[in-house]
């Protein structure tokens, strides 16, 4: 019998079997088994500790919650006793479980294709989730652009939060750090190690919380932003030459004192957008039209 020890291990590295006291979902006693499924990068936070801090810093309000990924309603259970709460569950097995063991409205299938009008939801609410790595980045921009949405608390990947918050001048500091104070004081509340998780990532995770000033940031500016950090280790002025005309960004530089050699990252987000309103309305192939309409009199 030992020789099956290594082989049992082996196996639980790749998936996991939650056993769920069915008392909670039905009249019968047993155990349901649950295999966490990576397509949907599913990490169960299940420590009570730090379930609890999501709840203290969860925004003072009698704003709706929104819960995406709820899985197998831990955090779930902890926000109901807060505020009513609507749920978004892409996994179908999940879905059969938590509609036993919730009297919620919970919408069954993937939260972005509910979100296609721009608003999830017609009244005010606040997103509070464990977010799947993998869509974390997404979800909270379409968050922070959904008018309705007032307070996001999430819990995501590190790195990704730290993104979110960075300040200009650090490495990190980019295109999400600009869009997100552009409409949100942004504070990571506390760090999460992959102990509290079943299955444990390979990652560190933080809580996050964006207090909304603005209902909703400039999708425009957000794309110039793309533009601007397309290459960060390249300097600002050749990462918005592939896009403007390279005379007239050089003429705004000189215009608002800004150095040649300015990498995106050294940049303010005022200055970002005092660049962005200079730069209104023009692109390189407008201006190349010009270029080519004085060639073509010369010949």
């Amino acid at each position: 019998m030992l020789f099956l020890i290594p082989l049992l291990l082996f196996s639980h590295s790749f998936s996991l079997f939650l056993k769920i006291y069915y008392n909670s979902i039905k009249k019968t006693k047993g155990y349901a088994i649950i295999q966490a499924k990576k397509k949907f990068g599913q990490n169960f936070l299940q420590d009570k500790t730090y379930l609890d801090k999501i709840i203290e810093s969860m925004p003072n309000d009698e704003n709706l919650i929104v819960e995406i990924g709820p899985g197998l309603g831990d955090l779930t259970e902890k926000l109901l006793q807060k505020n009513s709460l609507v749920a978004y569950e892409i996994d179908e097995d999940l879905c059969k479980i938590l509609k036993e063991k919730f009297d919620i409205e919970l919408v069954c299938g993937d939260v972005l294709d509910s979100w296609q009008t721009g608003r999830l939801r017609e009244e005010k609410y606040n997103l509070i989730a464990n977010l799947p790595y993998y869509v974390a980045t997404n979800i909270i921009l379409k968050a922070l652009n959904d008018e309705n949405c007032e307070n996001i608390l999430v819990l995501i990947q590190k790195e990704v939060a730290e993104k979110f918050n960075a300040k200009v001048g650090e490495k990190i500091y980019s295109s999400l750090a600009i869009i997100a104070s552009s409409v949100a004081k942004t504070e990571i509340k506390f760090d999460i190690p992959p102990s509290a998780f079943n299955p444990a990532p390979k990652v560190m995770s933080s809580v996050i919380l964006f207090k909304k000033f603005k209902p909703k940031y400039d999708e425009n500016f957000a794309k110039f932003l793309k533009i601007a950090f397309s290459q960060p280790r390249k300097t600002l002025l050749k990462n918005l030459s592939a896009k403007y005309n390279k005379q007239k960004i050089e003429n705004i530089f000189d215009k608002l004192n800004i150095q040649k050699n300015i990498r995106p990252h050294q940049v303010s987000k005022e200055l970002f957008f005092e660049v962005f309103s200079e730069l209104k309305g023009e692109t390189k192939n407008d201006n190349d039209t010009t270029t080519n309409t004085k060639r073509d009199s010369k010949q």
